[in-house]
């Protein structure tokens, strides 16, 4: 794999980070949100997905952010008979984000996103380096 090759598939890994931690960043923002109107859902969990493809013209296999997938897992409930948004029974549903989750995920996000600038930051060195000694 060249310089290029390698740069790129770095800079891939990257943007697919950064949105990533967009979507997580989103999840977090919303994680005590209620629904609009009475009896409505609240906001549901996103999940970040990601999708690889090898590009013939790099030689190497790229990732790309996919279209985030909703989390079909159960709302929290929140016993508040006074709350206009509750239930019958005086529940309120609150989104289905765990915030613990959320920042350990942006946390690998994060690492991820440095480990790939750390390639990047590599392959620029060992550039350079070619050229200081093709000069000589």
């Amino acid at each position: 794999m060249d310089f290029s090759a390698s740069m790129a598939v770095a800079a891939s890994g990257m943007r697919t980070q950064s949105d990533r931690m967009k979507t997580i960043a989103e999840n977090i923002a919303n994680a005590n949100s209620a629904a609009a109107t009475a009896g409505g859902e609240p906001y549901r969990r996103k999940i970040p997905t990601v999708t690889s493809e090898f590009d013939r013209e790099l030689g190497a296999t790229v990732v790309h952010s996919g279209q985030p997938i909703a989390d079909t897992s159960e709302f929290r409930t929140q016993y508040d008979p006074g709350n206009p948004l509750a239930d019958k029974q005086g529940y309120v549903k609150l989104p289905n984000v765990n915030s613990l989750v959320e920042i350990m995920d942006m946390n690998e996000a994060q690492r991820s996103y440095q480990a790939n600038l750390s390639v990047m930051d590599a392959t620029k060195a060992m550039l350079s380096r070619t050229v200081d000694l093709l000069k000589k």
